[in-house]
């Protein structure tokens, strides 16, 4: 069984977010006012599976959440730890009195738009397995393609040892999956902010326990012990006025200093590129993860750099949108 408890009251931000690969965001198209339902929301013990899933879905639906029948059924699978499929052979398994009471609360915090990797404490990435909470913003899908290339690029001499920067490291995706699958890099995650150097040192710790891998404290470039091969970034670039109309998962939970960067969004991605040359060995590569709509304004940026580079190219993502401008030296 489950209880309900009904509350209208207006709801003040009908705009949301649609995402465009990792960090594209544009504004969704506006609704007209509608009363948003407040829920108060608890499963009674003994409420089997598929009454549980069903409930919870639709209240998440209620709750304007994108996915609710994919978030009800991780988030439960989560609870009892189990698969996903386990769920669907099991619908009349009924929940414990501690199984439903955390379901309850795991559903009411999604309610409230909290993120599914936060609530989860984990976010897959790159076949890795990540820790993540409040302090880091949240690995996306798209960053893949960002580590495709960078691993391509040093793997083509396995015989070299690389230096690489991964430049506002946050949960340490982009090091520690390279330095997983490149065992002939020496990497420097580098963050501004103590708390995600935190959480990128404990991913490091566990996912790759024995790689060549350091975590420091750095304004972009300004700790770098030592000249790089390669510097990669996924830095702030979300416009302050884009920032106003996120959806309530980003803008109210995912750190505001790992996303924005100023009116054009390109103030920290500027900086780093004053910064490039004298941290950049001969020959060097940079690799930078922008906003879908940045493309040639960054590349106009890199093009004035001193001394040139050899060149500048713009690289889409998968769903053919410009994501990431790689700088030749």
């Amino acid at each position: 069984m489950t209880q309900t408890r009904l509350r209208p009251q207006p709801k003040n931000n009908e705009s949301g977010l649609a995402t465009n690969g990792y960090g594209g965001f544009r504004q969704a198209q506006s609704k007209p006012p509608i009363l948003h339902l407040q829920i108060a929301w608890s499963l009674t013990p003994e409420t089997p599976v598929g009454r549980a899933l069903v409930s919870a879905s639709q209240r998440l639906n209620g709750a304007g959440c994108e996915n609710p029948r994919l978030d009800a059924q991780v988030l439960l699978a989560h609870v009892l730890g189990a698969d996903r499929t386990w769920l669907f052979a099991h619908h009349d398994h009924p929940l414990t009195v501690d199984q439903a009471a955390a379901f309850t609360d795991l559903v009411a915090r999604r309610i409230r738009r909290e993120p599914v990797a936060y609530l989860l404490g984990r976010k897959e990435f790159y076949g890795l397995d990540f820790a993540v909470d409040e302090r880091v913003l949240i690995p996306r899908p798209e960053t893949e393609m960002l580590v495709d290339f960078l691993l391509a690029h040093v793997q083509a001499d396995a015989k070299r040892t690389f230096v690489v920067a991964d430049v506002g490291t946050g949960s340490g995706a982009i090091a520690v999956t390279t330095a997983v699958h490149a065992p002939n890099t020496r990497i420097y995650g580098l963050d501004i902010s103590t708390d995600a150097l935190a959480v990128a040192r404990e991913n490091g710790c566990r996912l790759a326990p024995n790689a060549r891998l350091a975590f420091l404290n750095s304004d972009l470039l300004a700790a770098l012990p030592e000249p790089a091969d390669v510097i990669v970034a996924n830095l702030p670039y979300v416009t302050d006025a884009e920032y106003t109309d996120l959806q309530p998962e980003i803008r109210e939970y995912e750190p505001q200093l790992a996303l924005t960067a100023g009116d054009k969004g390109l103030d920290v991605i500027q900086r780093l590129l004053g910064e490039v040359r004298s941290h950049l060995k001969p020959n060097g590569l940079v690799l930078l993860e922008i906003g879908h709509e940045q493309g040639e304004a960054v590349k106009r940026l890199a093009e004035e750099m001193r001394p040139h580079p050899q060149f500048v190219g713009l690289r889409q993502d998968y769903s053919g949108h410009v994501r990431m401008v790689t700088i030749e030296f």
